[in-house]
C-alpha cells in the first residue's frame, strides 16, 4: 500500500486518467473528488463488496440450474 499526505486542494492521479482530489478534510473524515472516465466503475468498499456478492451468488445459482437440467 503506498501511503501519501496530502493537503486540502491536492490530488493523486491513478494512471493517466484517474485523479482523486481532496475536497475537504474535517475532524476524522475527508472528503474526494474522483475524476475518472465513465468507462471506470469507481465504488465505495462496502458497495463493491456487495456487487462482488451478488455477481458471485448469481453465477453459483445459474450454474446449480445448469446442473439441474
Amino acid at each position: 500500500m503506498l501511503v501519501l499526505t496530502r493537503s486540502r486542494g491536492q490530488s493523486v492521479m491513478i494512471g493517466d486518467d484517474v485523479r482523486i482530489v481532496i475536497v475537504e478534510i474535517s475532524g476524522d473524515q475527508v472528503r474526494l473528488g474522483i475524476e475518472a472516465p465513465r468507462t471506470v466503475e469507481v465504488h465505495r468498499q462496502e458497495v463493491y463488496d456487495d456487487i462482488v456478492a451478488q455477481n458471485t451468488a448469481a453465477s453459483l445459482s445459474s450454474k446449480k440450474r445448469d446442473l439441474e437440467s
